[in-house]
């Protein structure tokens, strides 16, 4: 992948996390990334500006060259247990009801995208590669990424009465849309799970992702006719497309196990493969 598409994708989650951060503080609640605290937890107030001042100040931190890997490891702490303390009663209250994966499976896509950026910017720097930021570690945020793919897919399916109807009208057959966009999400999730065709399944999550942000809910931001649930779906929609741009770009090679590197390969086997 091109370094300076690799930038663009870095920055481009940055500077969403930022944007998270100031929505959090200019309407005191929650941004859609930190949505599950129950109404009776105490001190939530005092939460809400905590999660709003660590996506702010996670995201300026990834805009630098010197705290870009911190950042990116705070944020990766930050989300893991805020998705094990507050995704994960979902699970407990209701594991067969499949709306409950599909909420953490929101927080899978950004663990995940925080997870290799923290690789990069680790492998950028020269620095130490602890077990997140190896290529085991790496290939285990792929891994936690298509298990978010799958939550997503199985979603269309199961909630088909809430997904079809947010097909715009001009496309025509919403149940069609539903169950195709559906299904992209099951196989790409599959593919990366398994590390086969797991860039282009990347890619493809990436561009349907983006899509949907911008066919489903950019049209009800310009009419201004968003309710309080549209409005916190568009604001993860986006936070979801900008961490799938970065998963995407960290698929570096055509390897069935994209993690795996040419030098991890023995030196025979490199040799042969170069002619």
């Amino acid at each position: 992948m091109p370094t300076q598409i690799k930038t663009a994708s870095h920055i481009f989650f940055a500077l969403t996390m930022v944007c998270v951060g100031l929505i959090g503080l200019i309407d005191r609640n929650f941004a859609a990334v930190w949505v599950g605290v129950p109404q009776t937890f105490p001190n939530s107030e005092a939460l809400v500006y905590v999660c709003a001042f660590v996506a702010l100040a996670t995201g300026a931190g990834m805009l630098t060259k010197r705290f870009a890997a911190p950042a990116a490891l705070i944020l990766l702490a930050f989300l893991l247990a805020w998705t094990a303390a507050f995704k994960g009663q979902f699970i407990v209250r209701a594991p067969l009801e499949e709306g409950s994966y599909q909420s953490l499976g929101e927080n899978a896509v950004l663990i995940a995208a925080a997870w290799v950026l923290y690789g990069w910017f680790v492998k950028r720097k020269n620095m130490k590669a602890n077990f997140i930021a190896s290529d085991t570690g790496i290939r285990t945020a792929h891994i936690v990424y298509g298990l978010g793919l799958v939550a997503f897919g199985l979603s269309h399916f199961f909630y088909l009465d809430l997904t079809a109807p947010l097909v715009p009208k001009w496309l025509q057959q919403p149940v069609f849309w539903a169950y195709l966009t559906g299904g992209i999400y099951l196989a790409s999730g599959v593919a990366i799970i398994a590390g086969i065709g797991a860039r282009l399944a990347a890619c493809l999550a990436a561009i349907q992702i983006a899509l949907i942000t911008l066919l489903v809910w950019g049209p009800m931001v310009l009419s201004g006719d968003l309710t309080p649930m549209h409005w916190q779906e568009t604001i993860e929609s986006w936070a979801l497309s900008a961490a799938a741009l970065v998963l995407a770009c960290s698929f570096e090679d055509g390897l069935a196990f994209s993690s795996i590197r040419r030098r991890d390969i023995p030196a025979a086997a490199a040799a042969e493969a170069e002619q």
